[in-house]
């Protein structure tokens, strides 16, 4: 069994949808994010990754009051991610509600901070995106606009050897075209990373 975990993508308190990350083809999807949240809700779903675009590019969350509406008028349980870079914003995003962190620019550019959270909150607290352009399985980071020279295989592997339970993978490609997931890149990432982790699950 598996859970369906929809996504909310927020710019300016808005549900947004981009296409392959690109910000210039932002299309509004709904002007309230909570009303969104509660559909979901009554569809029977029981997660929600709810990410804060602008905090994704600025490299602090800036949709901090949409987490907290959401958390406070549904029962979800919100992973929450999008510029989640200090020890504060961990610490601000549990107050406001979220039942876990996803972090992708914080693991790829303070990965001791990164391993230090999977410590100090726990496994099942504490998730990694690691985002990528298979043409090259570089990291992406600051909402994909910005690649680092990090491999993604050794990157997910470093992470692993600490504790990590949980990765959320992302094609940048294949992101909001209606294409499907690229199983050949989570193949590949199964086969390349090692299970000695008692439990490890991937969510991709």
């Amino acid at each position: 069994m598996f859970d369906i975990i929809p996504s909310i993508w927020l710019i300016n308190g808005k549900c947004v949808r981009l296409k392959r990350g690109d910000f210039t083809t932002q299309e509004v999807i709904s002007n309230n994010p909570l009303e969104i949240a509660q559909a979901f809700e009554d569809h029977g779903i029981r997660w929600l990754h709810l990410v804060d675009l602008d905090g994704a590019r600025r490299g602090e969350p800036k949709n901090y009051h949409i987490l907290e509406a959401v958390a406070g008028y549904t029962n979800l349980k919100i992973d929450f991610s999008g510029g989640v870079s200090t020890d504060g914003d961990v610490m601000k995003s549990f107050e406001f509600g979220a039942h876990s962190i996803t972090a992708a620019s914080a693991a790829a550019l303070y990965p001791e901070r990164f391993s230090q959270w999977i410590m100090s909150y726990g496994r099942e607290k504490i998730f990694l995106a690691a985002d990528t352009n298979p043409i090259d399985n570089k990291i992406k980071v600051r909402g994909w606009t910005k690649k680092t020279e990090t491999d993604l295989f050794d990157h997910i592997q470093f992470f692993y050897d600490r504790g990590l339970k949980y990765l959320k993978c992302s094609d940048v490609t294949r992101d909001g075209v209606m294409e499907g997931p690229n199983f050949e890149l989570y193949k590949k990432n199964c086969s390349k990373i090692s299970n000695h982790s008692s439990g490890c699950k991937r969510w991709c």
